[in-house]
């Protein structure tokens, strides 16, 4: 049975071994400084480019409101709407009608949701203490062979 040596890896030697041109050093360095000058510069971006998302859709809900405010504004200019409002919030009636208010009090029910009651009692026969038990007892069991 032979053993086969491994020579030990000098470090030094091996870094020794490693040329780094001042090209090498220069374009490194020029990397770093554009990340430490872009980063900043892109995380402000993102952020002011999320906020002008988040004011478009705030405009844009407020556009909607100020649309829904100018449509009642045209609509309370209308004498036929005016007339209507008056006869459905106020309960107002023309000269010579009759009007005639139907209070209706009585819960609605929902159509053919109605379950049907029993009229027999149920009785449970045996002893709920002893049932209890047996079902704690067995409890273990089964969580134990499941696994």
């Amino acid at each position: 049975m032979s053993t086969a040596r491994s020579t030990p890896v000098n470090a030094r030697n091996w870094l020794q071994g490693i040329r780094f041109s001042w090209f090498a050093f220069v374009m490194l360095g020029v990397i770093v400084l554009a990340v430490l000058v872009l980063a900043p510069t892109i995380r402000l971006y993102t952020t002011q480019q999320q906020q002008v998302s988040k004011l478009a859709a705030q405009n844009a809900a407020q556009q909607a409101k100020v649309d829904a405010l100018n449509q009642q504004i045209t609509d309370w200019d209308d004498p036929a709407y005016i007339k209507a409002q008056a006869r459905d919030r106020l309960l107002y009636v023309m000269p010579g009608e009759t009007s005639y208010l139907i209070i209706d009090d009585l819960p609605k029910t929902p159509q053919g949701t109605a379950a049907k009651v029993s009229t027999t009692v149920q009785e449970q026969t045996g002893d709920w203490s002893a049932t209890l038990l047996r079902s704690l007892l067995a409890q273990p069991q089964a969580s134990s062979t499941a696994h």
